[in-house]
């Protein structure tokens, strides 16, 4: 691959030499541990293909999972967002977002924060009742330990009222 023109001054990296950083998902150096962080990045991009590619691959799976004439909480609050970063254009005709917009959008996050609590509950209690380990939790919420998803879950289920007791 050509190195780009501000490239120019910087040899390549020696694959050989020990005091080269290589890239951690690099299959050419098998003694340089992954990256926490981009082994958690590349499994949020599949786990999002993947749920997409068997859950959501036709209109009426898609549609299934929100009533389409009701915005909710994460919804409008992330509608407000994409619009504000330009990730979504405003249509014509469609007024620009403003202070009352974005205060509407502030006044849902904690009913979204709530709501995501709840799916996150309901989910680990889920997961548990299929048998799936606090190890096997931990990995799938990008947690270090096994004790940190458990203490997770704990702290979530007294915040939603929902004390099932999934410590055994």
């Amino acid at each position: 691959m050509p190195s780009k023109p501000s490239d120019a001054s910087t040899p390549p990296p020696d694959p050989s030499s020990p005091s080269t950083p290589s890239h951690p998902s690099s299959p050419s150096d098998p003694f340089t541990p992954p990256s926490a962080d981009e082994a958690r990045a590349q499994r949020t991009y599949t786990s999002l293909f993947r749920i997409a590619e068997r859950h959501a691959a036709t209109d009426g799976q898609r549609r299934r999972q929100a009533h389409p004439q009701v915005l909710g909480p994460h919804e409008a609050v992330r509608l407000v967002s994409f619009l504000l970063s330009g990730a979504a254009l405003l249509e014509d005709g469609e007024p620009e977002v403003d202070r009352a917009d974005i205060t509407a959008a502030l006044s849902l996050v904690p009913s979204a924060r709530a709501e995501m609590d709840e799916l996150e509950v309901g989910l680990l209690e889920m997961a548990r009742g299929r048998g799936m380990t606090w190890p096997e939790i931990a990995f799938g919420l990008g947690l270090q330990t096994p004790q940190a998803a458990r203490q997770r879950y704990e702290r979530l289920a007294s915040r939603t009222e929902r004390a099932t007791d999934l410590a055994e």
